[in-house]
């Protein structure tokens, strides 16, 4: 194919079905189109704007953007004069999932659409919103630069076009052929009463015509502002702008710096949790702009990265204009806004840990991300900790202090399991002892908190104990209105651990009566030396660990069949204890979710028992 050719080209399968469900799932508040081009134009003014800093020549005179109508043809068309795109942008933007994220946004989709509608605009598709009032669209756009102009075309029925044009001052122009349903957005009044809703923030003047005698917004920065003039509804349009997002923020936190260091934040935290928030590369999202004009969306040192799911501006009056986004994260003077900022934000998540409900409701989305902190910001981990929330055996959004203010004074340590699932952990056999005597143990079901623990190794001199981990010395333990625990000898267990071991052999590093057993039979734990268990798992699942660490099988001299496997062992019943044995430690090895190592074996052990016990 050919650079002119305007041959029809497919969208990518996930554009097509995007397409159907914008069109379909979002009718009922089609206006939002109009917002999407407009901040989709006004950051194309901020990225020109930047880049002209060093090219003086590159941007215009004034930025602006323009609404234009044509009510002969049934058109609209949002014009900006910003930073354009070249051929190969329009390709992967508009035809592919290369730029716009839809494949990731598919993924998320289930059920009803409009239940995600809030989706759409974090992943970079709400210029497809335009096919909700158009039945035709055409991008005829001019990159800053660059001498040639390019443009796209489609029905968004499942192909586009894409062919050299002429243009002949560098931005985009979206033109719209209006559904007949739609053509309420060819009046101005109604343009009018859109803009003003959604875009009245907007940083870059948005008029009505090709010239500029009909002003539609205000055109101020809404950060720089006095917060006392800004309205709920202000704040929400602003966020819905700098997120790209639908949904609602569930905390706002707007202020102004001022001293040796003067800066003005506006960051909110969004109710809905960003698609990309486990992305490896731990990106932040915050604008950074220095005197209202924007510098990056992704500066990297503005915020630590466990914050990065926080959207909004940072506008410095400190740094200087001409500043790379290379030279950023080597400027003292970011650090010091990094810090001031962070210790903000710290502040107001604290405030907000007083009301419960909302808090939880936080910490569940986000709470896997703020423990990052724990384990690579030790300046800001004293303000962390205050911030932390886990399940426990005892209770849901447990802090750490109200776990020490339940601890008994005999109690040194802070006990915590690590897993896939609080749920399941709290079932563990390695905690019926801890239940039974009545210690609180952390279910900490993060990936995360196999790392933090060990970083930060204690919490007010209380060092974190993993509870399959180690000896546990749970009988030292007592309440003080408890009087010791009297506890029936447990009968001896010492031949049948011989045999176990002559069994076993290299199979497990150790094996021993459990205090942590008061149900199961069995259950295994790692040794003081080695990595937890989970931890381990883990590990070489990423492929991180070569090896698996062999474990101590840990048993309760109490359970019926342990007993009963101890007179075996005294009587030298070496056969069906083999076979017990083996099967009592593959099944420790599933409850911790390890693989069987010969399940061949296993199957042929387990009839062997079934035969004998039917007949």
């Amino acid at each position: 194919m050919t650079e002119n050719s305007s041959q029809p080209q497919p969208f990518q399968a996930e554009v097509g079905r995007l397409l159907d469900i914008v069109v379909h799932a979002l009718y009922s508040q089609k206006e939002i189109f109009l917002r999407e081009l407009i901040s989709n134009a006004a950051d194309a003014c901020d990225h020109l704007r930047y880049l002209a800093l060093s090219e003086p020549g590159l941007g215009p005179q004034k930025y602006a953007i323009h609404l234009v109508v044509n009510e002969e043809e049934g058109t609209l068309t949002v014009s900006d004069n910003g930073v354009g795109m070249n051929r190969e942008e329009l390709q992967q933007n508009l035809g592919t999932i290369a730029r716009s994220g839809t494949k990731a946004f598919l993924e998320r989709l289930s059920g009803d659409a409009k239940k995600d509608i809030n989706l759409i605009g974090q992943f970079g598709v709400g210029f497809y919103s335009a096919f909700m009032v158009a039945d035709h669209v055409k991008v005829i756009s001019k990159k800053a630069g660059d001498a040639a102009t390019h443009c796209w075309e489609s029905d968004g029925k499942g192909a586009f076009t894409l062919a050299e044009t002429a243009k002949n001052l560098p931005g985009t122009d979206v033109v719209l052929r209006l559904k007949s349903e739609a053509r309420e957005f060819l009046d101005e009044p109604r343009l009018k009463q859109v803009v003003q809703a959604y875009s009245d923030h907007i940083p870059v003047p948005i008029f009505f015509g090709e010239d500029e005698s009909t002003r539609l917004n205000r055109a101020a920065a809404l950060w720089m502002r006095p917060k006392a003039g800004i309205t709920a509804e202000e704040y929400k349009e602003f966020y819905h702008h700098v997120a790209h997002a639908f949904d609602e923020p569930s905390l706002t936190i707007h202020w102004k710096a001022e001293g040796a260091l003067e800066y003005t934040g506006l960051l909110f935290v969004p109710f809905q949790r960003p698609y990309d928030l486990f992305d490896p590369r731990r990106t932040g999202r915050v604008k950074l702009y220095v005197k209202r004009v924007f510098i990056t969306d992704n500066a990297e040192g503005l915020l630590p990265p466990w914050l990065r799911f926080l959207r909004g501006v940072i506008d410095s009056e400190d740094l200087p204009l001409n500043i790379s986004r290379e030279m950023l994260q080597l400027n003292p003077v970011l650090a010091r806004i990094r810090s001031g900022v962070t210790r903000r934000v710290l502040s107001e998540l604290q405030k907000m840990a007083e009301e419960k409900e909302k808090y939880a409701a936080f910490w569940d989305k986000y709470g896997a991300i703020i423990k990052e902190g724990l384990y690579d910001d030790y300046d800001f981990r004293d303000d962390i900790f205050k911030l932390f929330r886990a399940s426990s055996t005892k209770g849901e959004g447990v802090s750490l202090e109200e776990y020490l203010s339940r601890m008994p004074e005999s109690q040194d340590c802070i006990y915590f399991i690590t897993g896939d699932n609080a749920a399941m952990l709290k079932s563990s056999p390695q905690l019926e002892g801890f239940r039974a005597r009545g210690i609180e143990v952390l279910l900490l079901s993060d990936a995360i908190d196999d790392f933090w623990v060990s970083a930060v190794g204690s919490y007010k001199e209380k060092p974190f104990k993993s509870a399959t981990r180690g000896e546990a010395k749970l009988d030292d333990i007592k309440k003080p209105e408890e009087p010791p625990a009297e506890r029936p000898p447990a009968p001896s267990t010492e031949a049948l651990i011989k045999s176990l071991k002559e069994i076993f052999g290299e199979a497990v590093t150790d094996i021993r009566p459990s205090p942590r057993l008061t149900e199961s039979a069995v259950c295994l734990v790692a040794g003081d030396g080695d990595v937890d268990i989970h931890l381990e798992r883990l590990l070489r699942q990423n492929k991180a660990l070569g090896y698996a660490p062999r474990r101590v099988l840990e048993i309760n001299p109490a359970h019926s069949l342990i007993r009963r496997m101890a007179e075996m062992a005294e009587k030298g019943e070496k056969e069906p204890l083999a076979d017990l044995g083996w099967l009592l430690l593959d099944q420790a090895r599933l409850l911790e979710g390890e693989p069987l190592s010969d399940p061949r074996a296993f199957s042929q052990r387990l009839t062997r028992l079934a035969e004998k016990a039917v007949a």
